[in-house]
This record gives C-alpha cells, sequence and structure tokens, in this order.
C-alpha cells in the first residue's frame, strides 16, 4: 500500500512560504474519495500500519479511518500527515 498523495491538495513550497512569513498557518485541504489513504505520525498499536484509509468525515476536524492490521479509528487532521 501507498499514500496517494494526488488525494490531498496542498500549497505549494514557494505560496507556503510566504503564507508563513505573514503569519498565516497553513492547512491542508483533504479532497476525499474512497480510496484515500494518508499517512499517520504515530501508529495505534504496534503492529498497525503507518498509513490508514479515510472512510468518511465524522466531523470538521476528525476522519473515520481503517488502519490495516489494526482497525478502524477516529483521527483527528493532527494525526497524520498531509
Amino acid at each position: 500500500m501507498s499514500l496517494q498523495t494526488t488525494n490531498l491538495v496542498c500549497l505549494p513550497a514557494p505560496a507556503l512560504e510566504g503564507a508563513i512569513a505573514s503569519g498565516w498557518k497553513p492547512v491542508c485541504h483533504i479532497t476525499y474519495t474512497r480510496d484515500t489513504w494518508v499517512k499517520l505520525l504515530q501508529l495505534p498499536s504496534e503492529y498497525a500500519f503507518d498509513e490508514a484509509k479515510l472512510l468518511c468525515q465524522e466531523s470538521l476536524d476528525t476522519w473515520s479511518a481503517w488502519v490495516p492490521d489494526h482497525g478502524e479509528v477516529v483521527l483527528h487532521r493532527s494525526h497524520f500527515y498531509c
């Protein structure tokens, strides 16, 4: 399994640097498809994969996700890479 970065929309480096310099905090916008995988910052268990498949959005900042070799979890946006 590999992270499919085509499902994520982030600012290009020059725009991001300018935004940070002006005091703006960047936010990654997730374009959800049924095949959206994200890279986890911390594993939910010792044997779990380091990626999760987003199943559905629970709230503005949380997603229900499936982690191979672990199961279903609720992830906050801060739990995975953009």
